[in-house]
């Protein structure tokens, strides 16, 4: 396997986009206080975050039959560093208080597309 730096370096010699970005897979944990006491404090945590220019995309996931929500959240940091993104879902109240327990990735946007229409008269916003 390739050292992640060189990948992201041979990415962007074939002309890839190489955007870097943080995956945060966040479970709820049995250990910790019941996620319902900590969500307002985890959201003003995601809204700060989201100001800062830091959050990209959060959001729950469903099991993996797509039918159920398990409880489990994906959290998409911006960061210069994996130790930066790592210091972000630690002062996630979440995770400070043991509500939820997570893993962290780097993930290197190569491909895809996005559309974003925003309605000025209709004050709408649809992300496709």
């Amino acid at each position: 396997m390739p050292k992640w730096e060189e990948y992201k370096a041979h990415a962007r010699e074939r002309g890839a986009l190489a955007l870097e970005l943080f995956v945060v897979e966040s479970t709820p944990s049995a250990d910790g206080p019941p996620v319902p006491d900590v969500l307002p404090d985890h959201l003003a945590y995601q809204r700060d975050m989201e100001i800062a220019g830091n959050l990209a995309f959060a959001g729950p996931l469903s099991d993996l039959s797509g039918d159920l929500m398990e409880g489990t959240g994906m959290i998409v940091y911006r960061a210069e560093s994996l130790d930066e993104a790592r210091a972000m879902a630690d002062g996630d109240p979440m995770h400070k208080t043991g509500a939820r327990t997570y893993t962290i990735r780097r993930w290197l946007i190569n491909e895809g597309s996005l559309s974003l229409s925003v309605g000025l008269s209709t004050k709408s916003v649809t992300l496709r």
